[in-house]
């Protein structure tokens, strides 16, 4: 356990709170125009899986346990979880639903990921900061529409809704962030 400030915590991360484990679901550090800037926290208890909210000043000391946190690569899933395996030793290890939880439309074949593992079970996952996914369905381009208009909504090939640019077609890969979704670029393979 080590103490560390309530703004440096991330999802994925797990703190102890009174002695009880949590792995962090969503971090939102919040800056009002005036008061304490906050750190607003939603997080999901280890042992029962209940799910809390904390909020802390931003400056404030918070514990966070240290895990063993290694990186395994995404199989498949299936009704047991999600399967992955260790690249180098070849161990494969399930990881529920309720730890995967909103990430799971993320996964990729072959995904390298960071399980935080406590006492060899896996408890929280870190993905990557960015996937490729194909657009499935996306409206055409309007003639006369300028790159500076608005985005426009589509379907990505793991399902996920974002909005992307006008230029954009279906067909067209792309690069989203993994925390919200959000489109970052056309991916360049």
């Amino acid at each position: 356990m080590a103490k560390v400030i309530a703004s440096s915590i991330r999802k994925g991360n797990v703190l102890d709170l009174k002695g009880k484990l949590c792995v962090v679901l969503k971090a939102d550090n919040i800056h009002p125009g005036k008061g304490t800037p906050v750190t607003h926290l939603e997080l999901r208890r280890i042992a029962d899986g209940v799910k809390v909210v904390e909020r802390y000043r931003t400056t404030e000391q918070v514990e966070r346990a240290y895990l063993e946190e290694v990186n395994y690569d995404y199989l498949y899933g299936d009704d047991n979880g999600y399967n992955f395996m260790h690249p180098e030793t070849f161990d494969q290890v399930v990881v529920t639903k309720d730890v995967i939880g909103d990430s799971a439309v993320y996964l990729l074949e072959n995904m390298s990921c960071t399980l935080s593992l406590f006492e060899g079970n896996p408890i929280a996952i870190v993905l990557p900061q960015r996937a490729t996914y194909e657009v499935m369905e996306t409206e055409p381009v309007l003639k006369g529409q300028t790159a500076a208009s608005s985005y426009k909504p589509a379907i990505l090939s793991n399902g996920l809704r974002t909005m992307v640019p006008p230029h954009i077609s279906a067909g067209t890969r792309v690069v989203v962030m993994t925390e919200d979704g959000s489109y970052v670029e056309r991916a360049k393979d």
